[in-house]
């Protein structure tokens, strides 16, 4: 295994440490519990937003603290949650007197750190409400969650919420578009070849050059069936379709289409992917109004994409549009 690291074991740590560095204008790391925080500090009188989980998804979610989005993002050990006294000093870290809004992907170690945390901050007087992302169509149960499992969707879920914070909503108010996005949103992967974790290794699963494992999660766990490989446009279908069908897409409907690579993905492979998806969209006379193409929830160097479906309306495009400046996503 070759990797551009030093101590596998202090792999998070050291990127941390660069990512500060490197985004000191927008970004400030705590060392000690471990947690990245707006370089100003908490905004007085906006409501916080705060979200994190396992290492190895960048630049979920770290990247995505800045204006328009998180006030703090917790990073834990790859593909391992974050602990409740990491947590709690975000949640501080956020508050700026409005409440804080905490986005948990649907990871059970995730989701019982984090009630954990906030049971924790409302002892201690600040006002914190809690949104569960489960966009992953693939599976309704797996080894790391019960139902189903958070993925890109939540950059979906932390750009609209943060617009929504920016724009003065009180966290009801939050709470309550964090949740449409939530209903609204889609996901499935697919995994070409599987990702190595630093400190073990080996690949998270087995793959023949020939097979392909569709609807993975974004911590190496195995997907929803293992199928010989095809081209681009017949897997871009194995994934679109699902998600499609489960939003119950109408005709004359307008989405948000986010290709997103996993981590070991040229993006002209990405492009490839984006204009199969968004010809079977139109086919279904559904408008893509809004697109995202890149790495921005990964899985290492996991080689594969997943195809993410947000059905848009007026307010939630507008929230979409609005300006954002993170070390990922700016605009």
């Amino acid at each position: 295994m070759k990797k551009l690291l030093n101590d596998p074991a202090d792999a998070v740590a050291d990127s941390l440490a660069g990512f500060a560095l490197a985004h000191a204008d927008l970004v400030r790391l705590s060392p000690a519990p471990v947690f990245v925080v707006r370089a100003g500090g908490a905004v007085t009188g906006k409501v916080g937003l705060v979200s994190g989980g396992g290492s190895g998804h960048e630049p979920l979610h770290a990247g995505f603290v800045g204006d328009g989005m998180l006030d703090a993002a917790v990073p834990g050990a790859v593909f391992t949650s974050p602990t409740p006294d990491q947590i709690l000093p975000a949640i501080q870290a956020a508050d700026g007197g409005a409440g804080v809004l905490t986005i948990v992907k649907n990871y059970t170690g995730d989701v019982l750190n984090f009630e954990t945390a906030v049971e924790l901050a409302v002892e201690e007087g600040v006002e914190v409400a809690s949104v569960l992302v489960n966009d992953d169509v693939a599976v309704e149960d797996s080894l790391y969650t019960a139902g189903r499992r958070g993925v890109a969707g939540t950059l979906a879920v932390e750009k609209v919420a943060g617009a929504a914070a920016d724009r003065g909503a009180d966290l009801a108010g939050v709470a309550a578009v964090a949740e449409r996005v939530i209903a609204n949103v889609r996901s499935m992967g697919v995994a070409l070849a599987a990702p190595r974790v630093p400190h073990v290794g080996r690949p998270s699963f087995d793959l023949a050059d020939d097979e392909i494992e569709v609807g993975i999660g974004i911590h190496g766990e195995p997907g929803r069936r293992r199928v010989p490989a095809a081209d681009a446009d017949a897997v871009t279908e194995m994934l679109l379709t699902p998600v499609a069908d489960d939003l119950a897409l109408a005709r004359g409907e307008r989405v948000l289409l986010f290709v997103n690579g996993m981590g070991g993905t040229p993006l002209s492979e990405l492009y490839v992917v984006y204009g199969r998806a968004r010809r079977l969209l139109e086919e279904r006379g559904v408008t893509v109004s809004r697109s995202l193409v890149g790495n921005y929830v990964t899985s290492l160097e996991m080689q594969g994409a997943s195809v993410t479906v947000l059905r848009l309306d007026d307010e939630l495009e507008a929230l979409w549009d609005a300006p954002v400046n993170t070390a990922a996503l700016r605009w």
